[in-house]
């Protein structure tokens, strides 16, 4: 850990909603003037878009149907910890970026000088920009542990973004569709795939995380696999959890987020349309006291 050079990481599975923290945040940055270097969780797999699509394929053949994205077979878990060292050391970084999109591809081709990325593949490794305040990554395995590998141990503040488990798929069956175009049954197939390291390699981190956001749904969503329609955020609770609620203020915050309660002595319970209001009411001073902090190192 860096009080000169901290680094924050926001981890949640894919379709979680990491994105609603990610934008919380900037708009924090934004607002304290914090220059925060962005690093990616999908730049740090370890296979692009057809070397992985190669590999599930032997795996399957080899009688493993559980290779994911979640393992470390598909993924630089000893990057992302030598990342996260090497930043909060020095405070800078090597980084990449993987192309999701043919707007991506333009948009990268045009800042390394290249004619061929294209989407499905990384970028070239570079520098990231110098006079950063502090190293943000978004991902899915921004404290993840694996053997002699621990990034959490270089991790400043730690943000688990993880709905209850039926919400979670619910999303992602959605968000495939919609942006993907995948049906349901192929997105199911591929949270089975994904079971063994989600549980293996996913949910320990939430046990390190500093702060945790969990929506949960006040409407049925015991079959998961049918729901027509995503619960809407005033149709759920976010339920916070602070690891060490030594110091929070948490009088403060239900004075600042109305209907919110304690439903446990480091747990506060907000309604699910307030919780872009409660992550900066609760992030933005930690931000301002890291800052400040930065500032005396």
């Amino acid at each position: 850990m860096s009080r000169k050079h901290p680094v924050i990481a926001v981890t949640g599975s894919s379709g979680a909603g990491t994105t609603t923290v990610k934008r919380a945040f900037e708009n924090i940055f934004r607002r304290e003037n914090i220059q925060a270097g962005v690093l990616e969780g999908d730049s740090l797999h370890s296979l692009n878009r057809v070397e992985f699509r190669a590999a599930s394929a032997e795996a399957a053949k080899a009688g493993n149907n559980s290779f994911s994205h979640f393992g470390p077979e598909a993924n630089h878990f000893n990057k992302i910890e030598e990342t996260f060292r090497t930043y909060g050391e020095t405070g800078t970084c090597q980084r990449r970026y993987y192309v999701h999109s043919d707007a991506e591809a333009v948009h990268h081709n045009k800042h390394f000088g290249m004619t061929d990325l294209i989407p499905g593949v990384f970028t070239p490794w570079e520098s990231i920009e110098e006079g950063t305040d502090l190293l943000f990554y978004e991902g899915l395995h921004g404290l993840v542990s694996d053997g002699n590998v621990d990034a959490s141990r270089y991790v400043d503040l730690g943000v688990g973004v993880v709905p209850i488990v039926n919400l979670e798929w619910i999303q992602k069956i959605h968000r495939d569709a919609a942006e993907r175009g995948y049906s349901a049954e192929a997105t199911v197939d591929t949270i089975l795939r994904r079971m063994p390291d989600y549980i293996k390699y996913i949910t320990p981190q939430f046990s390190k995380t500093h702060i945790n956001f969990q929506r949960v749904a006040t409407v049925d969503t015991s079959n998961p696999f049918i729901a027509r329609d995503i619960p809407t955020p005033d149709e759920s609770f976010v339920v916070i959890r602070f690891r060490d609620p030594k110091g929070v203020d948490f009088a403060h915050f239900r004075n600042m987020i109305h209907d919110s309660f304690m439903s446990r002595a480091n747990t506060l319970v907000v309604p699910g349309g307030k919780m872009s209001l409660a992550m900066e009411v609760i992030l933005g001073p930690i931000m301002h006291k890291m800052i400040e902090d930065r500032k005396k190192a």
